[in-house]
């Protein structure tokens, strides 16, 4: 038996919707996009200094979402928030795009990460292995992956949400211990923070700025999530204060976390050897513990990627779900089942991840989620200024801190970002904002249909 349209319950404390945010937002980028970095830059300094970046955008962005949250506390975020600022066709767009570059689009590299990173301590196992066309056995792996997180999924929301509290713990713990060991007995070397590769050397004004665009837009994306504990307002107990704590909370642990991380990558190993590496992790704990502390760390990343796409798992459906509420056409996505979980809305992203996972490599996807993320959070952000001229009197339990300063900031490294990262890689950013479009075109031809 299922339920056609069922309200979603509020359950979800400060602590969960914290853990949340933080299993969000570390997934597979912090796992393997600094060797992507690597190769585009070169510099150690600089690319810690974009992680620091990144994390400053996040948390200018969580002031903002904690505003438009606590005013808005329904599922969906920037969904609802878009919806109510431009209308229903930026609404709609924004659910379209999660569904695809939002939550599938990392849920595919998260999984085909953890795959490289399990093949890559067995090779035994060969993921690369070509099985059906270009299909591989990692591909495989990572689509069961998938759908075993939604049968999970499917049991309901405290399970659920317990489920995601222990993951989300054992991937916090697992990231301490190898900051902690890497300070205590790793066998690191200092020097490889100031070494930097020929690459760097031979960049010019121009391809400087590209350079630190596409590496930017990656950390952009590795910060997606930032947003996570909004998607479940209406399940949250008393949001309009417990939104903006988990929010700014969470994006403030994950931000050190990233920085320290880093630096145990950049202590391991130099750039050079750093760069161009999805499984940049086992590449600096093979030089810090050698292969035992290895095996150790692939259980950790094993563990922070589980989390990172189960917290996607949930987060994901909730937009569809507000989408459903609102279009009558799009209303199955409502349904849920006899546990309370969104049972369509949880079987269509598992779809389109699966489809993402066979689509392409893991850079392409990071890269192409990140442009589109960028773009979707700037405009849920510069939804704050909109709605504070056009509705000054909306009650706000919470308010951005120093005012403008934060969306500004905010939406001005964003669209720098976007631009230059358009001409570092044109075909990634091209399909985002053919995604964008579709999504426009697809609202437009449901309403002709309507008349």
């Amino acid at each position: 038996m299922s339920n056609s349209d069922q309200v979603l319950l509020s359950h979800i404390r400060f602590r969960s919707a914290t853990a949340l945010v933080i299993a969000n937002v570390i997934g597979a980028g912090v796992f393997t996009t600094t060797g992507f970095q690597a190769a585009d830059l070169g510099n150690p300094t600089l690319i810690l200094a974009l992680w620091l970046l990144g994390g400053l955008l996040a948390y200018c962005g969580a002031l903002c979402f904690s505003e438009l949250g606590a005013a808005m506390p329904a599922a969906g975020a920037e969904y609802v928030y878009l919806r109510e600022t431009y209308g229903r066709a930026f609404g709609f767009m924004s659910a379209f795009v999660s569904l695809i570059a939002g939550f599938s689009a990392p849920i595919a590299a998260a999984l085909k990460s953890l795959v490289r990173y399990v093949t890559a301590y067995f090779p035994s196992l060969n993921g690369d292995m070509e099985v059906l066309g270009r299909l591989t056995i990692g591909d495989f792996s990572a689509i069961a992956l998938v759908w075993l997180l939604i049968a999970i999924h499917m049991r309901g929301r405290r399970g659920v949400i317990s489920f995601n509290d222990v993951v989300t713990l054992l991937k916090v713990g697992g990231i301490v211990a190898i900051i902690l060991a890497a300070a205590a007995f790793g066998d690191g070397d200092f020097a490889n923070f100031s070494h930097v590769s020929d690459v760097y050397t031979g960049l010019n004004s121009v391809t400087t700025y590209t350079a630190l665009a596409t590496s930017l837009i990656f950390v952009m994306f590795c910060y997606s999530g930032w947003n996570a504990a909004a998607y479940v307002a209406s399940e949250i107990v008393e949001p309009q204060k417990t939104l903006p704590k988990a929010l700014l909370v969470g994006t403030g642990i994950v931000t050190v976390l990233y920085l320290l991380l880093n630096s145990v990558y950049f202590y391991g190993a130099n750039v050079e050897e750093l760069a161009g590496k999805v499984e940049v992790g086992l590449v600096a704990s093979r030089q810090l513990f050698g292969e035992w502390g290895a095996g150790l760390v692939t259980l950790v990343l094993v563990v922070s990627l589980v989390a990172s796409a189960s917290a996607m798992t949930i987060a994901g459906p909730r937009v569809y779900y507000a989408l459903g509420k609102d279009i009558k056409r799009f209303r199955s996505l409502t349904q849920t089942n006899d546990s309370g979980a969104p049972s369509n809305a949880l079987l269509l992203q598992g779809i389109v991840a699966s489809l993402i996972i066979v689509s392409g490599s893991v850079d392409q996807i990071l890269s192409y989620a990140g442009f589109t993320l960028a773009l979707m959070s700037a405009l849920a952000v510069s939804c704050v200024v909109v709605l504070r001229f056009r509705r000054p009197d909306m009650d706000r339990p919470f308010r951005v801190w120093a005012y403008p300063l934060p969306p500004v900031f905010f939406l001005v490294v964003t669209f720098w970002t976007m631009y230059w990262a358009f001409q570092g890689r044109p075909v990634e950013s091209t399909l985002a904002l053919l995604t964008v479009v579709t999504g426009a075109g697809i609202f437009s031809a449901a309403a002709l249909l309507r008349h």
